[in-house]
């Protein structure tokens, strides 16, 4: 599967129940959502102005994703919602390696590009980096109607977070041709 394959596959609805712990804390929470992911193709105003925003010419753009999201994180009761638009540029020379652009959250101040690479057992590796913070993100279909995400996040001050979440589609199903070829699991 490559990339764009992926994106075409996580497209739909989703109910996502994540474990999280917090290590120096030694504390965990639980959160459900909602989310919905909607493929966008490389020319989609939404991908051709992330692009500009980077600096990035729109025409290396693959694909791109909206992903919007409704939950509660469980114990303290606490609601978000929200979105963002990730856009995917290959490297020239890889094309299941490149950059990963996504929109500026309310708490950033800076872009910050990060790295995505589909591996050759169907998981996705995303990466950023920046100065104060370091997450990778790997993803994965058991099924076709079912997604896993495990997410290590670092901070600059030495707190750090582990995550792992399984997705269940809600709806949205992806195309017959695409269910057929991804019904294998994934090792580690």
């Amino acid at each position: 599967m490559n990339i764009e394959e992926f994106f075409q596959l996580s497209a739909g609805k989703w109910f996502s129940h994540r474990t999280s712990h917090h290590l120096a804390f030694n504390k965990s929470e639980d959160g459900k959502s909602d989310i919905i992911i909607e493929m966008l193709t490389a020319d989609h105003p939404e991908v051709i102005k992330l692009c500009q925003l980077y600096e990035i010419p729109s025409s290396s753009a693959s694909c791109g994703a909206k992903v919007s999201w409704n939950g509660i994180t469980e114990g303290v009761q606490q609601k978000y919602s929200g979105s963002t638009v990730l856009v995917l540029v290959p490297d020239v020379d890889k094309a299941d390696e490149g950059k990963l652009l996504r929109e500026i959250g309310d708490t950033e101040k800076a872009l910050v590009p990060g790295r995505y690479k589909m591996g050759s057992d169907e998981a996705l590796t995303l990466t950023t980096e920046s100065e104060t913070i370091c997450s990778e993100e790997r993803l994965w279909f058991a099924s076709p109607n079912l997604r896993m995400r495990v997410l290590v996040v670092k901070r600059i001050d030495g707190f750090s977070t582990a995550s792992f979440t399984s997705e269940i589609r809600m709806g949205g199903s992806p195309t017959a041709s695409k269910v057929s070829e991804t019904a294998n699991p994934v090792s580690s």
